[in-house]
């Protein structure tokens, strides 16, 4: 298996398969492929566990339940995978020992061996949240996948003891070395009023972290303001900036 990212801003995915090799993703995410590929749609793919089983513990951490396997069939194939957003494609080495967990919405493909499951959640019950939580998924087994993030990315490895404190909606990537929690913000007038939201996340190491610059609810935060249908009411903007603050943190 080959693999080529193309682009600099919206990053694209070409991996070219020899007969016989398949890469797994999430139903429907793949952008265009060569007819020398063929795929299969089902709750197994290899990831997470086959059947039932595994799709729960696939759609527990924020994945679809349904999986596609693509494989190059009588000759070379060729599928691409395109990135939502400006930002970058991060490939990695999974095995036993070298996990990783991702910020909910950053799986695009793996060989099929990788495991895709739910790696971390916290529930915030009440307050402005209204219960909405923080989700991590978790990608074990053995081989290779990659990740979609946002914006520029910022890779930084931590000593054993070594912490950093995260906006919650910047954790893109992590090895799962990296003790990983999510404590709220010290002192009412800080949360309430400090604009920095009510949770941070505190990364602790050793392992490496990429950081995402761009994470999609702080980019529909700043163009709210520009959208048609801004300051049609209070009771619209009050639950249009609710719905961001929730998604920060799913």
């Amino acid at each position: 298996m080959e693999e080529t990212i193309h682009g600099t801003v919206m990053q694209v995915l070409e991996l070219s398969l020899q007969p016989g090799e398949s890469v797994v993703a999430e139903a429907g995410e793949f952008s265009w492929m060569t007819d020398a590929i063929t795929f299969s749609t089902g709750a197994g793919g290899g990831m997470g566990g086959k059947g039932l089983m595994g799709a729960v513990k696939r759609a527990a951490g924020g994945s679809t339940f349904l999986l596609s396997t693509y494989t190059a069939q009588g000759g070379v194939g060729s599928i691409s995978f395109a990135a939502k957003l400006p930002g970058h494609i991060v490939p990695v080495e999974v095995a036993p020992g070298n996990e990783f967990m991702v910020h909910r919405h950053g799986f695009m493909a793996a060989v099929p061996g990788v495991e895709l499951g739910l790696g971390f959640q916290q529930s915030f019950r009440g307050g402005i949240f209204g219960g909405m939580g923080f989700l991590l998924q978790k990608l074990s087994g053995t081989g290779r996948a990659w990740v979609d993030l946002s914006g520029e990315v910022l890779a930084f490895d931590l000593q054993a003891g070594q912490s950093m404190r995260v906006h919650p909606g910047h954790v893109g990537l992590f090895q799962a070395s990296v003790q990983f929690s999510v404590q709220r913000v010290p002192g009412l007038v800080n949360r309430y009023m400090g604009q920095d939201g009510h949770h941070f996340a505190v990364m602790t190491g050793p392992g490496r972290i990429w950081l995402q610059s761009m994470p999609v609810a702080i980019l529909a935060g700043a163009i709210e303001p520009f959208m048609p249908d801004h300051g049609r009411g209070d009771d619209v903007a009050a639950g249009a900036a609710g719905g961001l603050l929730g998604n920060l943190l799913r």
